[in-house]
């Protein structure tokens, strides 16, 4: 049980203090989101190459082997992007489960919170195909629709300040007390916990991650910039109000593409 696990009862733990007590999966974890940014590096740097090209079609006629290149690329994209800013959820339930002696708990957790954007990988999949069918995208998913650029902005930038996305941003922010809340016995229970984070996270940061076809997933810096935002919100003090400021910013930037549409 989770009132079982000592700092579980008490304080959450500290980062430092879930790291140094969890080596080997920080390493996993980490080396994991690395493998990631090396693939998504690969892919930008040799867009000519026989994958990338298949990531890539020409046009909205696309292939079996286009389907699934571009899930690939969207899948990697997702896990590098979200699994540091997931790492203190992950290392606090994995250090309950080993605690609880169940330490394959926490891979299930894991396996069920990649899962989660294992699937946002298939719908980035299938909106990079419809929008390319509509000429509203370029093959490297980047838009060419101006309009489509600005709708982008402003749904991000509304979507800052919403309900949900407040609430699933206060969850992401609070493992101990997500893990209070949603504890379900066994390695069952514990995939069941790992899919509702993951859709919490999920909630926190879809909008954001629409912003990807406003830069086009072959820009490393745009999507590098992107991870960054979700990151600062969800583990730096105050990222509640930095997710403020960044509602605010992209408010301001569709607003501009909107004006301009008119002008």
């Amino acid at each position: 049980m989770l009132q079982h696990s000592g700092s579980a009862a008490g304080a959450s733990p500290r980062f430092a203090d879930l790291v140094s007590d969890q080596p080997a999966r920080v390493l996993a974890l980490l080396g994991t989101s690395v493998a990631g940014w090396a693939f998504l590096a690969w892919l930008a740097l040799d867009m000519h190459g026989a994958f990338a090209q298949l990531t890539m079609p020409m046009s909205a006629a696309w292939e079996a082997a286009n389907v699934l290149a571009a899930w690939a690329m969207w899948s990697v994209m997702m896990v590098a992007m979200m699994l540091p800013a997931a790492l203190p959820m992950l290392l606090t339930f994995g250090q309950v489960a080993r605690r609880n002696g169940e330490p394959v708990r926490a891979w299930a957790f894991g396996a069920a919170y990649v899962l989660v954007w294992l699937g946002f990988g298939a719908a980035g999949t299938a909106a990079q195909w419809a929008l390319q069918g509509l000429a509203w995208v370029d093959p490297m998913a980047l838009s060419a629709s101006p309009p489509l650029t600005a709708a982008l902005l402003v749904l991000a930038g509304i979507y800052q300040f919403s309900p949900l996305k407040r609430a699933c941003l206060r969850s992401c922010r609070t493992p101990l007390g997500f893990l209070l809340g949603e504890w379900r016995p066994g390695v069952a229970g514990a995939f069941v916990m790992g899919l509702r984070h993951g859709m919490l996270c999920l909630g926190c940061c879809w909008a954001l991650m629409l912003l990807l076809f406003v830069g086009g997933v072959m820009n490393l810096a745009w999507v590098a910039a992107l991870a960054v935002a979700v990151a600062v919100e969800k583990l730096a003090p105050g990222g509640h109000r930095i997710a403020t400021l960044l509602g605010l910013a992209l408010l301001a930037a569709g607003v501009i593409k909107l004006v301009a549409l008119g002008t």
